[in-house]
């Protein structure tokens, strides 16, 4: 499971990244979201490396090569993107940087698998076809290595209907940071949240 997170306040972007540690997420995604992003991510990286060892940060909501060029350079260990582009997948690639773009049909998915895209997302999961989308993609192309995110929640209904489908990965955002629990820097409530969502995740999957 890959948190997917941003907040233009560092503070809290720490804190969010520690709750999720603790509750045992080792990989996590700030998404390129807002004015001076990059400057949040780049401080944030300095302080996950010491506080948060094991945790790998990468970076979400890349569109452009470019900015996928900064964020590497900023120590991104990962890429990911909404949509499918070939010249992220080359600066990607030569840095050897995972890069997972997003992918709405299954040609799209064969097309970045072409450009080195070990892990594709089906994206926005939940309206292009939901954990049947899939299902029948996995049947003739098994070798697909798959994260959903969008319409992911921490329920044991819908995480075991996705991975029951064949994902490998979730990708999940507002359902694991409830606003309420973020303004009353209620960080434990979080930390419930990934611990609980990860356990159901290992029964399934």
């Amino acid at each position: 499971m890959v948190p997917v997170y941003y907040n233009k306040d560092l503070e809290t972007a720490k804190q969010v990244v520690k709750a999720c540690y603790d509750g045992g997420v080792r990989a996590f995604e700030f998404t390129n979201r807002g004015d001076f992003a990059q400057e949040v991510f780049g401080e944030l990286n300095k302080w996950v490396a010491k506080e948060c060892p094991e945790m790998i940060l990468g970076v979400g909501t890349i569109v452009d090569a470019g900015t996928a060029s900064l964020y590497i350079q900023l120590g991104a260990n990962f890429v990911v993107g909404p949509l499918f582009n070939p010249d992220v997948a080359k600066v990607c690639n030569r840095r050897l940087v995972p890069y997972t773009p997003g992918c709405g049909s299954v040609s799209e998915v064969g097309f970045a698998q072409e450009m080195g895209c070990d892990l594709c997302k089906v994206f926005p999961a939940g309206n292009v076809g939901g954990p049947s989308f899939v299902k029948n993609m996995k049947a003739p192309m098994p070798w697909s290595m798959l994260m959903a995110t969008g319409a992911v929640e921490p329920t044991e209904e819908n995480l075991s209907a996705w991975f029951k489908a064949g994902v490998d990965v979730v990708g999940m955002g507002s359902k694991l940071f409830p606003k309420e629990a973020i303004a009353a820097k209620d960080w434990s409530a979080v930390t419930t949240l990934c611990r609980t969502a990860l356990e159901t995740i290992q029964k399934y999957k």
